[in-house]
């Protein structure tokens, strides 16, 4: 699809020519749009270069204090602009020591200074796209540059001044002026078709939008009660009596539109990391869920579409700026070293006008906004962590649509050597292809900042707008009959009933198709009647739309047969893979399970060998252990038996003689110190018990460590089990690959055998001999064999004779 829309845009252009292009400014109608270096080709499709402009931010105070005003940016007229790389830079290194040079110059659609107003920004872009799109013709806008050089003042601009989104959503609402459709039932479906919705879904519609501004009305009110200053997010956007510019030219066309009425839908969604985000979705309560990202689809002819992206009705220049301000408080922003807000996405802002007559939609046009995340050296913004995976995500896309303007430019210019372009590597690009491939016209504002500091990203800028200023798109003039805007169903599908096309619907197709014209094929007819001829020829006529009829019924039909049969042969056969996996899924898990068990079973053998290993010198048998206990509480009945010995002497002690005193004294010494040695043994068998109760509790503990062990080797086993299924296909899939090239290779070699043996015969066959080479001497004796060389030597022989006499 991409080769197939290039191969309509492809133009012989070259760089002479662009350099020298001039920029013509006129005034903007609605009824005569005008566009840069415009041509038309012969099959009446309109030609022109994309348009590129410059706008040069102004020094702020913190930067001249910093010294970075050294003249690097110089203008030196309306479209010429040059570039001197100040010491320090990369660029003024390379070209000290010869490499590449110090000063450049590049040429643009138009260039606009640092002194340069808003209103005059826009009086001088944006019109033509801006009539181009009220006219039902496709517009993208798209700023470009580094961080920190004005791209989101471009686009949106301050309360006070508003940027270029401002002033083109007050420029439609005067287009559209009283001519409104009250209602909410048509709304934009996929990229160019139009949904019609049903009261419940129009109801839907008006509660989503409610809510949004009844969300910033809370985000207001605190501010305004406190007292404290309104934040810009808050303040009223500018209205549209403070927009100086001339609004006459986009009211020429009201007297043409008496009939139809017109409706806006917008949509704001940003790219963040390389993931869609709906700006205009309700912000979640807690911080930690995430936003749900939504998906890019193809809506089946090449056109890229966001997935159930939020579209809002709107029908005044406040509710656009309430859904604005809701938008701008959900985009993703933080803090670098170069920008106190930086911008860490790449916001779009997208509007379509439908163009109602009745309930038909006669036509949509679509006018996107698009506010490029800057590009940054994170050595210089001092990013880390979140911020340097953003700042990746942002230049690897950036360097993608610089990817694809260069390649659109190369096979512009050689038209033999076409090459891919990658629209599909990005999601920036993925969603604007339609627009490079010529059905709608861009342009880029390319903001830049004059600081020395950033000279090195500023030529870089500068170089790819260059590229992209050569690009050249056809956009037709009038568009296909099957590019208009489809009606479908608040469901999605065409209104269709009962797998029938609908009587209605089939009239005004019929309708639409091309009648039988009175005035051709004039045939000598004068024979019959005049009356006779218009009745056959009615009769014909119905006869025909009749035929025409029956067989749009009948195809139909048969392509709704076709598609059943085809659907019910995709669901088999989806059926039967599906078996198929759920049976290798089977097998493959009672190999695991097998596997797993035996690794089990080896590991708690391992480990139990390891145990043991390490206890055979501590080890006490169990019947030695038992015996020791024995001793013990043998040797527990005799100190109690003691105990009760000493305590019986005692008490016999104070009837006795003195000599029986001291005997008894001895014997009571000999007791004491027999019940000590009993008590230090038994001291000794319980400091054993601990020790062998300790020894089992390490043992446990270890065990227990032995089993993670197993649980996470046996995780690593299932991974590079899959990681082996993965191979093993892969291995499967290239041997196929092999097995088929020799294949060929075979019969190739057969082909050549054939080829070789008819030769042969043809050369067999053949009635014309071929000439045997002849050497250097054989030619000489033919030439001296010739009669005219023999006449020659004769001559040669008198003329000497005669010279001699």
């Amino acid at each position: 699809m991409e080769r197939s829309c290039l191969e309509m845009s492809t133009v012989n252009f070259s760089y002479e020519d662009s350099v020298n292009m001039q920029y013509v400014d006129m005034d903007l109608t609605c009824n005569t749009p005008v566009s840069t270096s415009s041509q038309q080709s012969p099959g009446g499709a309109e030609q022109q270069t994309m348009r590129v402009y410059l706008r040069v931010r102004p020094f702020s105070k913190g930067e001249l204090a910093d010294n970075e005003d050294q003249d690097c940016i110089v203008i030196e007229n309306s479209q010429t602009v040059t570039l001197n790389a100040p010491k320090g830079s990369a660029t003024m290194k390379s070209s000290e020591k010869g490499v590449g040079m110090s000063l450049h110059k590049f040429s643009f659609s138009q260039i606009f200074g640092p002194e340069m107003t808003q209103s005059e920004l826009f009086e001088d872009t944006v019109k033509s796209q801006m009539c181009d799109f009220l006219e039902g013709k496709n517009a993208l806008i798209f700023s470009y540059g580094v961080t920190n050089a004005g791209k989101t003042y471009t686009i949106q601009g301050t309360p006070k001044e508003p940027g270029i989104l401002p002033r083109v959503l007050d420029a439609t609402f005067h287009y559209i002026g009283s001519h409104v459709y009250e209602g909410m039932d048509l709304k934009p479906f996929h990229r160019n078709d139009a949904q019609h919705l049903d009261p419940d879904q129009v109801k839907q519609e008006r509660s989503a939008k409610a809510a949004i501004f009844a969300s910033v009305k809370e985000a207001c009110d605190p501010l305004r009660a406190s007292g404290g200053l309104e934040s810009p997010s808050c303040s009223a956007t500018v209205l549209s009596s403070s927009l100086f510019y001339d609004q006459t030219v986009f009211a020429s066309n009201l007297t043409e539109a008496d009939s139809s009425q017109f409706t806006l839908w917008v949509a704001f969604f940003e790219i963040y990391n390389e993931l869609v985000y709906d700006l205009l979705q309700p912000s979640l309560c807690s911080k930690s869920k995430k936003r749900a990202a939504l998906r890019v689809c193809d809506d089946g002819a090449g056109n890229a579409y966001v997935k159930d992206l939020r579209w809002i009705n709107i029908q005044t220049m406040g509710e656009a700026s309430k859904l604005l301000q809701f938008g701008n408080r959900n985009r993703s922003a933080a803090a670098t070293k170069m920008n106190q807000s930086s911008s860490r996405s790449h916001s779009i802002f997208t509007m379509k006008l439908l163009k109602i007559d009745g309930s038909t939609v006669k036509r949509i046009s679509e006018f996107s906004l698009c506010d490029l995340a800057g590009s940054e050296r994170c050595n210089k913004t001092k990013t880390f962590g979140e911020r340097l995976k953003e700042a990746a995500n942002i230049n690897n896309s950036l360097l993608t649509l610089g990817k694809c303007i260069t390649a659109l430019r190369n096979n512009q210019t050689d038209r033999m050597k076409s090459s891919y372009i990658p629209f599909r590597e990005s999601k920036l690009t993925k969603l604007f292809q339609s627009v490079f491939c010529g059905k709608g016209s861009a342009s880029m504002i390319v903001n830049i900042n004059q600081c020395a500091s950033t000279y090195d990203e500023t030529l870089h800028v500068m170089k790819f707008s260059a590229v992209a200023k050569q690009v050249v798109q056809v956009i037709p003039d009038k568009p296909l009959e099957a590019l208009a805007p489809c009606l479908v169903g608040h469901d999605g599908k065409p209104l269709v009933k009962n797998g029938v096309v609908d009587s209605q619907a089939l009239e005004s197709y019929l309708s639409e198709e091309e009648q039988l014209d009175d005035e051709e094929d004039e045939a000598d007819m004068s024979l019959l009647p005049q009356n006779e001829l218009v009745n056959m020829i009615e009769s014909l006529r119905t006869k025909f739309l009749a035929e025409r009829r029956r067989h749009l019924v009948q195809e139909m039909e048969i392509r709704k047969e076709m598609g059943d049969a085809m659907l019910q042969q995709l669901m088999e056969s989806e059926e039967l893979r599906t078996r198929q996996v759920e049976e290798l899924k089977e097998s493959y898990q009672v190999k695991l399970e097998n596997t797993f068990e035996m690794y089990k079973d080896a590991f708690k053998e391992h480990a139990y060998q390891s145990a043991m290993n390490n206890l055979e010198d501590d080890y006490v048998p169990l019947d030695e252990f038992i015996a020791e206990q024995e001793k013990v509480e043998a040797l527990k009945r005799k100190v109690s038996e003691l105990e009760t010995l000493t305590s019986s002497v005692k008490g016999s002690i104070c009837s006795r003689p003195t000599v029986d005193q001291l005997c008894q004294t001895k014997a009571t010494e000999a007791a004491d110190d027999r019940c000590e040695r009993l008590y230090k043994e038994k001291c000794g068998l319980e400091r054993i018990c601990e020790d062998k109760q300790q020894l089992v509790l390490s043992l446990e503990k270890r065990l227990m460590e032995v089993s993670e062990t197993l649980q996470k080797i046996s995780a690593g086993f299932l991974e590079k089990s899959a990681d082996l299924e993965v191979l093993q296909r892969r291995c499967d899939d290239q041997t196929k690959s092999m097995d088929d090239i020799i294949q060929q290779n075979v019969e190739k070699d057969r082909e050549l055998d054939s080829l070789k043996a008819e030769l042969a015969k043809l050369s067999q066959k053949s009635p014309v001999k071929l000439k045997t080479k002849r050497g250097l001497l054989a030619n000489i004796r033919e030439a001296v064999t010739s009669p005219r060389k023999n006449s020659t030597g004769r001559t040669l022989r008198k003329t000497v004779r005669a010279v001699h006499h």
